[in-house]
């Protein structure tokens, strides 16, 4: 998956402190993410506005997770300061999910499919 994004290295660095990613290659115009138990890899490339006339950027995109143990990630990131936009909520099918955004405005989707009558969020 590759996200076109001003500031790649503000990116990096949020998907890396946050989000268990390492960068794998770094150039002066991407850097590639990538996780050991991810089936996708990850690459932030810089918004060149000389070369993409096309106006390209994560407007209206939301990345999204599937994750376990979502309640303890729900607190680990809390702890850690990131920009939760929306927090830790069940959806209509049962499922439990949160959003955070990145330094570019990336919207990331964290998601638990759970059975409704899963766990309860934490008070």
């Amino acid at each position: 998956m590759s996200l076109t994004v001003a500031d790649p290295a503000a990116s990096s660095k949020f998907f890396t402190s946050h989000l268990g990613f390492r960068e794998i290659l770094i150039n002066t115009d991407f850097i590639a993410l990538g996780r050991d138990d991810a089936a996708v890899d990850l690459v932030l490339m810089r918004h060149d506005p000389e070369v993409d006339r096309t106006g390209l950027r994560p407007t209206g995109v939301i990345v999204s997770f599937a994750v376990t143990g979502i309640a303890a990630e729900y607190e680990r990131l809390r702890n850690e300061g990131a920009d939760i936009g929306v927090p830790l909520h069940q959806g209509r099918g049962g499922e439990w999910g949160l959003r955070l955004t990145d330094p570019n405005g990336v919207v990331i989707e964290l998601v638990e499919w759970e059975p409704p009558g899963g766990f309860q969020p934490p008070d």
